[in-house]
């Protein structure tokens, strides 16, 4: 195990930089998930430190040592791609052996540690078989395994789940979340999808344009970000955004939309009428109001998701996602009056910065 230090890392394909000063500490055995939007650089950060790309600018350090000019068999970790990369004629455990054999390891020593990773991933009746007589969940556990067996310092996942199906990627991070927990050592993690990021990290890096936008525990850049993107990225259905400005009544600050809509604000807010922002607040923190007592939105979708409704409203001329955790009659054109939690109201400027 080991902890990854990556200090003001860069890098530039010519004039072109992807990766623009970028910071963070991975601790040892903590899983930590890189998530974003397709080029925002996070599997060109994953890739320097496995050492399959070279950094510009920076360092990076794995358990305690600058690995920047080290080639990747010398950094003691371990990759688990996209596309399982098996050899076809092996068998499984010739594959999750091939490190090993590479290395000059006794049979013995082989053995016994493919008999011990085959025992964690449930693989040990399939370990005579070859990759084409595998599902697509059998495979990326051979590709777990063959990671496994080498005993690593650091894992790296580079969006490991992409080419399963829905249900099998929900089974696999349930996999890996424990395989993380049974083997104590420290995960980096790379994926697109915020639901994956959500239920498997320990922290999040969430990054954009080759910057990093914030680092959190899950549930707290669900509830604090930092910056509309975040706000936008993290969650699914994402946050509500409306557009408008502060403004007061009876001594009471309150926020009205562009549309002259009038949402709460908490009583701690202190901004001067008539400044631009956004209003952001969350699907599931609407509640129904008494008709004429809350804001007016008329209905353009009703979703029935079983223990939840989704119901997608307009109001005024912007849309609003919201949630509720019962079963509602409701329909398309009606009109429903809304109360937003002003306790749960996040604000942010016209540049999509989070106010305080």
């Amino acid at each position: 195990m080991a902890n990854v230090t990556i200090d003001k890392a860069r890098k530039a394909y010519g004039p072109v930089e992807v990766l623009h000063s970028v910071s963070v500490d991975i601790r040892d055995g903590e899983f930590v998930v890189l998530v974003g939007p397709s080029g925002c650089g996070k599997s060109t950060l994953l890739r320097m430190i496995a050492g399959l790309e070279n950094i510009t600018g920076g360092t990076i350090g794995i358990g305690g040592r600058v690995v920047n000019d080290l080639p990747p068999k010398q950094r003691d970790i371990s990759m688990v791609f996209q596309n399982y990369a098996l050899y076809p004629h092996m068998t499984v455990a010739e594959n999750m052996a091939f490190s090993l054999t590479l290395a000059g390891a006794p049979k013995a020593e082989k053995q016994k540690r493919v008999a011990e990773a085959a025992e964690i991933l449930g693989l040990t009746p399939l370990l005579d078989r070859y990759p084409r007589q595998l599902s697509g969940g059998q495979r990326q556990r051979v590709a777990m395994g063959r990671s496994i067996v080498r005993k690593p310092q650091v894992f790296l996942f580079d969006e490991p789940l992409s080419n399963l199906d829905a249900k099998l990627r929900v089974a696999m991070r349930a996999e890996i979340k424990s395989l993380h927990r049974r083997l104590a050592t420290t995960i980096v993690y790379v994926t697109h999808d915020q639901v994956e990021a959500m239920t498997m990290a320990d922290r999040i890096v969430v990054m954009n344009s080759g910057r990093i936008e914030q680092v959190g525990r899950p549930l707290d850049l669900y509830d604090d970000p930092q910056s509309m993107f975040v706000a936008e990225f993290i969650g699914s259905p994402s946050m509500n955004l409306l557009k408008g400005r502060f403004d007061s009544a009876v001594g009471r600050p309150i926020f009205k939309t562009n549309d002259g809509i009038v949402l709460p604000l908490p009583a701690s807010v202190s901004r001067s009428p008539g400044t631009e922002a956004i209003y952001g607040i969350r699907p599931e923190y609407f509640a129904i109001a008494p008709a004429g007592s809350g804001i007016p939105a008329r209905i353009v979708a009703v979703e029935p998701l079983g223990p939840e409704t989704q119901v997608t409203a307009s109001v005024g001329g912007q849309t609003v996602v919201t949630m509720f955790h019962e079963r509602m009659s409701v329909q398309p054109d009606e009109t429903i009056w809304l109360q937003p939690q002003a306790d749960r109201v996040c604000l942010f400027d016209t540049a999509g910065q989070r106010l305080t």
